[in-house]
C-alpha cells in the first residue's frame, strides 16, 4: 500500500464563474465533505500548493497569454475569455495555485514523501491552449506538471492518461511533436471540443507518442477496462514512463449531466487499479492525479473517493 497525498486550498473556491455555471465552487466543496465524512481524508498527506512561478507556466503557456491573464482580471464581476469560461476577482490566484498545486505534488512525490497525490484544484486544465483559455480551464496543470517533472527533477519519459470524458486538446497540443511524453486520452466522440480522432496521433518526432481512444455514448465501465487494458497497457509497457500523471475528469460517469457515458464509482477505481500497475511496473509507482471535469456532485465526490482509495491501495 503506498501513501498518498492530497493537494486542497480555499483559494480554490474563489474562482466563480458564476450562478448556474456547472464548474462551480460547489465541486470541490462536495468532495472535500465526502473525503472528511467518510475517513478518507484522515488517510491521506495534506500538501500545501504554492502559486506557480512564471517560469514553469511558461514552459506550456505563452507569455503574451499570461500578460494577458493578468492585465484582464477583473477587481469585481466578471470577464468572458470564451463562451464558456470567465475570470472572477479569485480567478487567477486560484489558477496560479491550481498549477502551482501540481508543482508541490510533483515534489512531495519525488522527494519520497508520498507515493501519490491527488490534487483537488481547480479552474482544471486540459483545454487550455499555449495562448489562450477554453472549456472552464486557464492553465493546462497537467502540462506545466509534466515540463517540471522533466525539467526540473530530470526524468526523461512521462505518460499522461486523460479519461475526462471530453479530450484534452490543450494538453496533446503542448506535447504534438514530442516524443518524450505519452499522451493517452478516452473520451465521448463526437464531443466538445471536437478534437480526438484516432488518427491524431502525433506529428514529427511525436508521431505515435499520441494514443486517442473514442468512444462511443452510453459505454461504461467494461468498455473502458478493455480499452486500457488493449490500448494503454501495451504502449505504456512499451514505453516505460518515469512518471505517471492522469487528468481525471469524473464526467464520464453514468449521472453526468454533461454527456452520456457509462462509468461508475467502481469503473473509476478499476482504471486507477490499472493505471497503478504501470506506475508500479515502470515509475516506481509515481502518480500524480490532477482533477478535471465531474459536473454531478454527489457521483463526482463518490467517484473522486473511489479513486484516492484506489491509490491507497495500490
Amino acid at each position: 500500500m503506498g501513501k498518498t497525498g492530497l493537494v486542497y486550498h480555499s483559494a480554490y473556491l474563489g474562482h466563480d464563474m458564476g450562478a448556474g455555471h456547472p464548474e462551480s465552487p460547489d465541486r470541490l466543496r462536495a468532495i472535500m465533505q465526502r473525503l472528511e465524512q467518510g475517513g478518507t481524508a484522515a488517510r491521506l498527506t495534506r500538501i500545501e500548493p504554492r502559486a506557480a512561478e512564471d517560469e514553469w507556466v511558461t514552459q506550456i503557456h505563452e507569455p503574451s497569454y499570461l500578460a494577458m491573464l493578468k492585465s484582464r482580471a477583473p477587481a469585481n464581476g466578471r470577464v468572458s475569455l470564451d463562451p464558456d469560461t470567465s475570470m472572477s476577482p479569485g480567478s487567477l490566484t486560484a489558477a496560479y495555485l491550481a498549477a502551482g498545486g501540481a508543482l508541490a505534488a510533483v515534489d512531495a512525490i519525488m522527494s519520497n514523501n508520498v507515493d501519490h497525490v491527488f490534487c483537488a484544484v481547480r479552474p482544471p486544465g486540459h483545454h487550455a491552449e499555449a495562448g489562450r483559455a477554453m472549456g472552464f480551464c486557464l492553465f493546462n496543470n497537467v502540462a506545466i506538471a509534466a515540463r517540471y517533472v522533466q525539467k526540473k527533477h530530470g526524468l526523461a519519459r512521462v505518460l499522461i492518461v486523460d479519461w475526462d470524458v471530453h479530450h484534452g486538446n490543450g494538453t496533446q497540443h503542448s506535447f504534438d511533436d514530442d516524443p518524450s511524453v505519452l499522451f493517452f486520452s478516452t473520451h465521448q466522440y463526437p464531443h466538445y471540443p471536437g478534437t480526438g480522432r484516432a488518427t491524431e496521433r502525433g506529428r514529427g518526432a511525436g508521431e505515435g507518442f499520441t494514443i486517442n481512444v473514442p468512444m462511443e455514448a452510453g459505454e461504461g465501465d467494461e468498455e473502458y477496462r478493455a480499452v486500457f487494458q488493449k490500448s494503454l497497457v501495451p504502449a505504456a509497457d512499451a514505453f516505460k514512463s518515469e512518471f505517471v500523471i492522469i487528468s481525471a475528469g469524473f464526467d464520464a460517469h453514468r449521472d453526468d449531466p454533461l454527456a452520456s457515458m457509462g462509468l461508475t464509482e467502481e469503473g473509476y477505481a478499476d482504471l486507477t487499479g490499472i493505471v497503478a500497475g504501470i506506475a508500479q511496473r515502470h515509475a516506481q509507482g509515481r502518480i500524480l492525479s490532477s482533477l478535471e471535469g465531474g459536473y454531478h456532485l454527489t457521483s463526482l465526490a463518490a467517484s473522486v473517493d473511489r479513486h484516492i482509495q484506489a491509490l491507497l491501495n495500490a
